[in-house]
């Protein structure tokens, strides 16, 4: 089986709550990967307050993978993946 892999993940947008805080950290969700590549049944296994949860749940709805495979066929997969809010 190969994994999916990414093929467009754009960074997600703070909440005014978290800038105005400067709050950072990293959201760790589990999401499916769908044999279109797409994203779906995106739920929070650690969440991180103040909105982001939020905007990391719309960010990641709009990445891209090239989905699984196994025995040559594209499959749905569960995936745990971060989403990284940090200030520069």
């Amino acid at each position: 089986m190969t994994p999916p892999r990414p093929i467009l993940t754009p960074e997600p947008d703070f909440s005014e709550q978290a800038r105005q805080a400067h709050y950072q950290g990293t959201i760790v969700l589990l999401i499916v990967v769908d044999k279109t590549g797409g994203v779906r049944n995106v739920r929070v296994l650690k969440p991180l307050g103040l909105g982001l949860e939020l905007k990391a749940i719309e960010t990641v709805a709009k990445w891209r993978f090239k989905p699984a495979e196994k025995d040559g066929q594209t499959v749905d997969t569960e995936l745990a993946v971060q989403v990284d809010f940090h200030l520069f």
